[in-house]
This record gives structure tokens, sequence and C-alpha cells, in this order.
């Protein structure tokens, strides 16, 4: 085994790897006693790969969770807790979607083109495990709003996804930096309350693409 440092280890005698799969058990062998974590890193990406930990605490951990669950108790718990997440969710995705309308700003021209577009981007960006701006606790929730909203545009309203990109240092950032620019350029003629014509304006024809049963259950 390889250690961060690069020197390969030996695993001690006695250990095993315990894969992937059941973070409580994970969490618990981490937090009590030695252990090493097994990473793969490709690309950005880290993926874990297990855990080794000493066989023995490993058995002893696992049955203490296999009682635990097994409790009435533990069950009731974590219904709760579930609960408590998906009412919190319910709340940051709604601050979430207020802060998307105040970062577009839409004449009254286009207040439904307005609900939609933040509806949208709060259904794409909000969800628990997107990996989106929306879930980073890193910046302001104004900040993230733009930032999403910026984002959807780039992927709905340019052609930045069929794009090649050179492989060049910064080259990926210079080229979100410019249809940035673009999507703020258009955001202006519907916060201006500009006409638009639907059939070349890159943003219409994106919402055109949902049916009403969508901008029902969006607006």
């Amino acid at each position: 085994m390889v250690n961060p440092w690069g020197k390969v280890e030996a695993v001690p005698e006695h250990w095993a790897l315990l894969p992937p799969g059941d973070p409580a058990l994970s969490r618990r062998i981490k937090a009590d006693g030695p252990s090493w974590s097994v990473i793969e890193p490709r690309g950005r990406k880290r993926f874990s790969r297990g855990i080794w930990a000493p066989a023995d605490r490993i058995e002893a951990l696992r049955a203490e969770l296999v009682a635990e669950r097994a409790d009435p108790s533990y069950h009731r718990k974590i219904a709760a807790g579930r609960q408590r997440r998906a009412v919190a969710q319910e709340i940051y995705a709604g601050d979430f979607r207020q802060a998307v309308h105040r970062f577009l700003s839409f004449h009254k021209r286009y207040r439904r083109e307005g609900d939609l577009l933040a509806g949208l981007i709060t259904a794409h960006a909000t969800p628990v495990g997107s990996g989106t701006v929306a879930r980073t606790q890193r910046i302001p929730l104004e900040e993230r709003a733009e930032a999403a909203t910026i984002a959807w545009l780039r992927h709905q309203t340019t052609g930045y996804d069929r794009m090649v990109i050179p492989q060049e240092k910064d080259a990926r950032r210079e080229i979100r930096r410019m249809l940035a620019a673009r999507s703020q350029q258009l955001l202006v003629r519907y916060r201006q309350g500009h006409p638009v014509d639907p059939g070349v304006c890159p943003l219409a024809r994106a919402l055109v693409k949902y049916g009403e049963s969508d901008l029902d259950e969006l607006l």
C-alpha cells in the first residue's frame, strides 16, 4: 500500500479491508483506533476503496451496529432524522429560489419566464448530492444563486457542452468567463423588459423545451 508521501507500506498483520458501503460503520472505524483509508485518485476526483483496520475491531463494531439496528428505537430515530433533513431541504430550496429570483430581477413583462427559470435552476441545483455550487457553504447564498444561474445558462443557452476545449492551462476557465459575460448580457434584456424574438433568443428557446406540466409544477 502506498501512503500519502509515496512510500510503500505493508498492511499490518491481522488487519482487514472494510469495503465502502456502510457509512456508519466506516465512521466508527475511523473514530475508534488506528485505520488506513484507501483512496484512488482519478483526475480531479477521489474514490474511496475502503478502510484497512484491525479485523477484530471491524467485526466488533459491525456486531454492535447490527444490535443497534435491530432495536425499534433505531428506526424511529432514523425516520425522525430523515424528516428533519427533508424539512431543512425544503426550506433551503425555497430560500435558494428566492435568491435566484432576486438575482434575475426580471421585468414584470417577463414574470412568468422568471418564475419558470428560478424553478428550473432550483430543481437542478439544490438536491442533496447534486454536487453543484448551490450545495456549498463556502460562499453566501446570493453568490451561490448567481453562480448556479450562470452555470444553468451556460449549459442550456450556449454551445458549451459541444465545444472542443484546448488542453491548455486556464482555457476552460477563459471560455466559461466569456460565456458568463454573454449570459449576463442576455439577462439584461429580460431585466429591462426589452422585446425578445422567441425563435432567436437562446433563453426563450431553452424554456420552450419544457411542457405545460413542467410549467405548472415549477411556477
